[in-house]
């Protein structure tokens, strides 16, 4: 290249002077990226023309590189030649982002990055550099010497255009604490302790925000309090705005093990508004006055806050400033009524779930609120449960917490004079008149289908409804007004979710918190559950309780207790273990992992946090390559990707074909391992697979990405890693690639491509008479049964399906008996757990607007029955649980989707690569130390599998204590009982003694029946012997037939078959001595 001849063909006499050129010299580019590039960003580029051939052959590529490699070194190493630095703000330090560095004599200006970092290049020489920002004073440098080499680093430092006040640069400068996962640590501020006449910093900026307006409100805050604030969003609108929530903690993204976590939920309604206004008023006012207002400080420290400006940002944009009782805006973008769209005890809500609705139900599940407030205008009160009836009339719902309900509510109005005085709108609604400025939701008017209502029936959360003003949408010159009002009564509505009981319900045995342990409250019949660190929180007004906390495998305690009219009482639970006894000698097994092997005690650790709130979000942050499926790749595309995962990560996967479909395309699976070729029993299997049905291939995207995610960060990302290192993952995208291909993109109910090639469901085509239907199968079924299902043994089945938005678990059989239903069911529910919508139970498909699956989980046959499903196969005969997750309503969305369902499965998929690894993994051996395969181990007196070459064994079982009985021939059946954790592994080392029973009797007592047999048997002999002796003797003293020659014998026989005495006449007889003397009578001769 340098040379400045390329010598191409038909172009001989084409030169570039030192192998360069100006492009426009060359021939002109309209469009080019190298000139946007320098244009519209800070960034320089070229374009280099490597070879003449477009398309060499493979065998000159190792020609190109060794041409290429240093020059493309060296170029990279530009990147940081010239000047760089940084331009802060001379009072706060803070960087300035989008700061415009300008060089003299040179007419192009760049951008300083969001820290006010930047970094121009320059050619060796003298330059002037002048920082600009609006709403500063620009500064220069100058004669600046930039030499060959790295860049010269000159910082700037603007002073801004108008001072702020010195009380807001150094008052309220504070140190935040470390950040804990246990105990929140008390924020030491620098400024002087507070006196009596300290007066907190109140909100000055009152204006309406629109979601562009608000959007950047909230960044802002979330940028200048870092150490304070969390900004998140819980999913999108319907026409794509964030659902944005601002999270308030003195550690913020970490829930703190006794810390409660409460919420305020603004803009239900579009147009009303204030709710929205006071909620970014009082992110404000926490934000400033942390650190110095005791009260502030206080409650930030002691409560995890969450709060949502906007539920309805789309109908927000519609409303119109100065309403005071209109519709415009109040509907979201698809005209429903938010607060008319969750599901309700009383009424079937028959509007299709809603966007909005669908990720503020999830956001609930999430986080364990304990007290919420959702903010509406159009009145002056406070609403509390229930909102509806059964008869749907205006009558007082009482809900079993109605006194609770009745002091939050109070909480709140005793703050706000006009609202506790009863009379809201007295030029609008005369005679209505609310005592205390309170009332319950129904007795005012039916609300079916409310929030606050759902609230309090399916999560642990106590939600009300405040009506803020009589005018929806006020003038912003009214803001002020609004904000003095309430704003004691937010902070005293805050301070009620301290109120009642809390505490940590605990294992006796480890001390460990107790998940989903049940807390229930005498008289009072709404129990709440415990979080993952076993901590919970009831709120209660003042009284003496009879409180019982429960947990499946525990034996219940209650207590006693007296809560007072202030603060929260903390009561603690010790669970003991339901049947933990030594019988008849048998100790159990209760979780006894090698602790003394640090490699296994720190990947247990990791399984842990992966379980815990936020563990597998945490490994997506810090997770290496930006994953998101764009299009759909059919038959050939997935070949060829496959193929680029095993050709770039050689060490970690293996690619194999377990056979070929109909029309003789290949049946991919790709392994995914630290040692993808060779044996290692002792590490769980865990296999997913897709595309079943071809014409639903969202499923096999998810896997592609997922097979590439896990290959991306290995090496890269530490948890990854543990992974691939612990767990043999086999991915198989595509059951059955003939029918992908006929499928049509877009087909939401298209059942094009859902049969093979011979028009079979193969999901109908796993039958479980194998001997019946041999030979007859399938190819694609064949080659899933005999390659995967049954040649390997795995822990763990993932099938990914489409159609709804569901998991369910086996049996699709009808009436067929589930054995572990349990631990099947808790891996279904852990899948739609972990998906943001899933399991919610509301799939929303059009076909199926009204369908309600609790949890999002249920038994196959009970959606779908069928016979010869693939999972029930699995279970049958190759031992291993499957379930079936339903990835979309629509069986091939559009491609555009796909990055969203990839953001939306992958936590799930992930969570099972973690999952896999709990449960009981057992060793069984003899008492000499010799490994036992082929042992069957039965758990709870049903399901079964078998001990792997080693002597290993591995089972999932859901959370709870379970029994295992090991069985192997020549030796004594074993029995333990071992306690599954929710968030760890269980380990279970089984010790064979050699049999001591023969057909089912003690050994002992076979031993002494055959000794006193034996005994007999010579005794009977002597017996025989001696009678056999007197015999003998006998005819010795007496007479006796002498005998005769052969044919006289058989003459014998003859007579004395005939019976002839007379024969006896011919015949002499002879006694045992050999004389002749003795011969007493001879026959006539």
């Amino acid at each position: 290249m340098r040379t400045g001849k390329p010598n191409c063909p038909g172009e001989e006499g084409e030169t570039f002077q030192d192998g360069i050129t100006n492009g426009a010299q060359w021939y002109d580019v309209e469009g080019g990226m190298q000139d946007y590039n320098y244009v519209w960003a800070s960034c320089y580029e070229i374009t280099l023309e490597l070879s003449c051939c477009k398309y060499p052959p493979t065998s000159e590529l190792q020609q190109e590189w060794e041409n290429n490699r240093d020059s493309l070194l060296t170029f990279i190493e530009q990147v940081h030649i010239g000047v760089k630095g940084f331009v802060r703000d001379a009072v706060s330090g803070a960087g300035l982002d989008n700061a415009t560095i300008v060089v003299a004599g040179i007419a192009h200006n760049i951008t300083a990055g969001k820290f006010g970092d930047y970094h121009r290049l320059l050619v060796p020489g003298t330059y002037n550099v002048t920082a600009v920002v609006m709403g500063y004073t620009p500064v220069t440098r100058e004669n600046i010497e930039v030499k060959e080499g790295a860049a010269t680093e000159v910082d700037f430092s603007l002073q801004p255009t108008v001072m702020p006040p010195a009380l807001n640069v150094t008052q309220f400068t504070a140190t935040p604490a470390p950040v804990s996962t246990t105990t929140p640590t008390p924020v030491q501020a620098e400024a002087p302790r507070p006196t009596s006449l300290h007066q907190p910093i109140q909100p000055v900026d009152f204006r309406h925000h629109h979601f562009s307006d608000m959007e950047i409100f909230l960044r802002r805050y979330a940028n200048e309090y870092p150490h304070l604030t969390r900004l998140y969003s819980v999913g999108k609108s319907v026409e794509l705005r964030e659902l944005y929530v601002m999270e308030i903690s003195d550690n913020p993204g970490i829930h703190e093990a006794g810390e409660p976590e409460f919420k305020y939920i603004g803009n239900m309604h579009g147009n009303e508004v204030v709710g929205r206004e006071l909620l970014l008023n009082l992110i404000e006012y926490l934000c400033k006055n942390f650190g110095t207002d005791p009260e502030v400080t206080d409650l930030v420290q002691s409560t995890r806050i969450h709060i949502m400006p906007s539920m309805n940002p789309d109908g927000y944009e519609k409303s119109q400033e100065g309403d005071r009782g209109g519709t415009v805006g109040r509907n979201n973008s698809n005209n429903y009524d938010l607060n008319r769209n969750f599901p309700d005890q009383f009424f079937h809500v028959a509007d299709p779930p809603q966007p909005e609705t669908l990720a503020v139900m999830a956001w609930l599940k999430t986080y364990p609120f304990v007290l919420s407030a959702n903010l509406h205008g159009g009145s002056l009160v406070v609403n509390y449960p229930f909102d509806d009836d059964e008869q749907g009339v205006a009558i007082y719902s009482k809900s079993p917490d109605d006194a609770m309900f009745q002091q939050l509510a109070l909480s709140y109005s005793k703050e706000n004079t006009r609202m506790y005085q009863g009379h809201p709108c007295q030029d609008m609604y005369p005679t209505e008149y609310f005592p205390h400025g309170i009332t319950n939701g129904a007795q005012w008017y039916n609300v079916p289908g409310g929030m606050q209502d759902w609230n309090y029936l399916h999560t642990n959360c106590f939600e009300v409804t405040i009506e803020l003003g009589c005018v929806k949408y006020p003038k912003a010159e009214e803001l002020p007004k609004y904000w003095e009002q309430n704003r004691r009564s937010l902070l005293q509505f805050m301070k009620q979710v301290h109120h009642g009981v809390w505490g940590f319900v605990l294992d006796a045995v480890d001390g460990r918190g107790i998940l989903n342990a049940t807390i229930s409250v005498a008289e009072i019949n709404h129990p709440v559950t415990t979080y993952k660190d076993g901590d919970y929180w009831r709120l209660l007004v003042r009284g003496t309780y009879k409180i019982t906390a429960s947990a499946r495998g525990y034996d219940p305690v209650t207590k006693t207790v007296e809560v007072g009219s202030k603060g929260g009482l903390q009561v603690n639970f010790t669970l003991s273990r339901t049947d933990i006894k030594v019988e008849e000698g048998k100790v159990p097994v209760l979780n006894t992992p090698d602790t003394s092997d640090p490699n296994e005690k720190e990947f247990e650790t990791l399984i842990k946090d992966l379980s815990a709130e936020n563990g597998l979000e945490r490994l997506l942050l810090t997770s290496s390559g930006d994953i998101s499926p764009y299009r759909y790749r059919p038959y050939k595309d997935l070949s060829e990707f496959l193929r680029g995962l095993y050709l770039n990560y050689p060490h970690i996967t293996n690619l194999t074909s377990l056979g070929q479909s109909v029309e003789f395309r290949q049946i991919w699976s790709l392994e995914i391992s630290n040692k993808p070729n060779q044996s290692e029993p002792e590490e769980p299997k865990i296999r997913f697979v897709a595309g079943i049905h071809g014409n639903a291939p969202v499923g096999t995207e998810l896997l592609l990405a997922l097979a590439e995610f896990l290959c991306m960060n290995y090496k890269k990302n530490a948890a990854v890693t543990k992974l691939i290192d612990r767990t043999r993952i086999v991915i198989v995208p595509s059951l059955n690639p003939d029918g992908r291909e006929i499928a049509q993109e877009r087909g939401c109910t298209s059942k094009i491509g859902w049969t093979n090639a011979h028009g079979r469901d193969l999901d109908t085509d796993f039958t479980s008479n194998y001997s019946r239907y041999l030979g007859t199968r399938e190819p694609e079924t064949k080659a899933i049964i005999e390659n995967l299902i049954l040649k390997q043994d795995f822990s763990l089945s993932v099938a990914l399906d489409g159609g709804s938005l569901l998991v369910t678990y086996p049996y699709d059989k009808p009436a067929q008996t589930v054995e572990n239903k349990e631990t099947l069911k808790h891996l279904a529910s852990l899948y739609a757990n972990n998906h943001p919508l899933m399991h919610l139970g509301q799939p929303g498909c059009p076909n199926k607007s009204d369908e309600n699956i609790p949890g999002g989980v249920i038994r196959g046959s009970e959606w779908h029955s069928h016979i010869g499903s693939m999972k029930d196969f699995s279970l049958t005969f190759g031992h291993c649980p499957e379930i079936t997750v339903y990835t979309s309503c629509c069986y091939f969305p559009s491609a555009g989707q796909l990055p969203s369902l990839w953001a939306d499965h992958r936590k799930s998929l992930l969570s099972m690569l973690v999952e896999v690894h709990k449960g009981v993994h057992g060793f069984v051996q003899d008492k000499s130390g010799k490994a036992i395969s082929k042992a069957t181990i039965v758990l709870n007196e049903g399901l079964r599998v078998h001990t792997k070459e080693g002597g290993y064994f591995h089972v999932l079982l859901s959370p709870g204590l379970h029994n295992i009985n090991a069985i192997a021939d020549g030796y004594q059946q074993k029995h333990v009982k071992v306690f599954v954790r929710h968030d760890a592994p269980s380990s279970v080392f089984i010790v064979f003694d050699t049999e001591n029973r023969i057909f089912g009797l003690p050994r002992e007592l076979i031993v002494t029946v055959a000794g006193a047999s034996m005994s007999a048997l010579v005794l009977t002999a002597c017996i025989i012997w001696c009678v056999c002796s007197i015999k003998s003797n006998r005819h010795k003293d007496g007479f006796h037939r002498l005998r005769q020659h052969h044919d006289d014998y058989e003459d014998e026989i003859r007579m004395m078959s005939t019976g002839s005495k007379k024969s006896l006449l011919s015949h002499e007889f002879q006694d045992e001595t050999d004389t002749e003397e003795e011969t007493l009578y001879s026959s006539k001769h």
